[in-house]
């Protein structure tokens, strides 16, 4: 007599969910007020990690104050929801600030025109390096090997230029490249509209876009969204527009 055996029946096993990227910002109700009133906000933020965003308003709107925030670096109004890099502000401020970067804000970032960009460079490492380490002069491969990831289609400077004799485009590269030496999740870039002429803004904005293609959430700020339409990506940065202080 022959014997048939059934075997169980394997119920199909389910693919799991997707897990959801954490937003590198979120806000509600953010704002922040001065001795002469509202500086900016009341906002809504919603930012996903690794994305490239544009924050316009005109001057006087708070942009500056809004990327600062963002870094930690200045203290929004009580009853403001902040959430950055998955840390709450300003209750986790210094975490913000280490894994964060600003860039392109007077009085914080500015390199000293009489230098060398091989000084410049060894003077970021050396801050970031360990007290014992030896940080020597780099040459113009380490200069090169810094600025590669930000300079694309642009001259990599050399490392006996001085800062002066680079052009608005080439300094603010420079300033980029600086503040990934830490590796930072987040990067702020101010003003980006200050640059003179549209080739210019555009190699920045590329910059910029690369950053995010290695991970990097960035925010640049600017009066308009006018250049958007001319950079002629298939993917735009995101738009942010602050609403009017009054």
């Amino acid at each position: 007599m022959t014997t048939t055996v059934i075997e169980p029946t394997q119920a199909p096993v389910a693919s799991p969910a997707p897990i959801a990227e954490p937003a590198a910002v979120r806000a509600s109700r953010l704002q922040l007020d001065g001795k002469r009133g509202r500086i900016y906000g009341p906002v809504d933020l919603d930012i996903a990690a690794g994305t490239l965003n544009l924050v316009t308003g005109h001057a006087g709107s708070g942009k500056t104050s809004l990327l600062l925030t963002l870094v930690g670096r200045m203290r929004p109004n009580r009853g403001s929801d902040l959430v950055v890099l998955g840390r709450p502000l300003p209750a986790r401020a210094a975490g913000v600030q280490h894994r964060s970067a600003a860039v392109g804000i007077h009085g914080l970032d500015d390199l000293d025109e009489e230098v060398t960009v091989a000084a410049a460079v060894r003077e970021r490492e050396a801050w970031l390096a360990r007290w014992y380490k030896i940080i020597r002069t780099p040459d113009d491969d380490r200069v090169a090997e810094v600025c590669a990831n930000v300079f694309g289609r642009n001259d990599v400077p050399k490392a006996l230029q001085l800062i002066h004799q680079l052009d608005e485009t080439s300094n603010l590269q420079l300033r980029l490249a600086l503040a990934m030496l830490s590796d930072p999740q987040l990067v702020v870039v101010d003003d980006i509209d200050a640059l003179h002429d549209t080739d210019s803004r555009r190699l920045v904005w590329e910059s910029l876009r690369s950053l995010t293609e290695q991970g990097v959430t960035v925010i640049a700020s600017a009066s308009t969204d006018r250049e958007l339409s001319r950079l002629g990506w298939d993917t735009l940065p995101t738009h942010i527009a602050l609403p009017a202080v009054g």
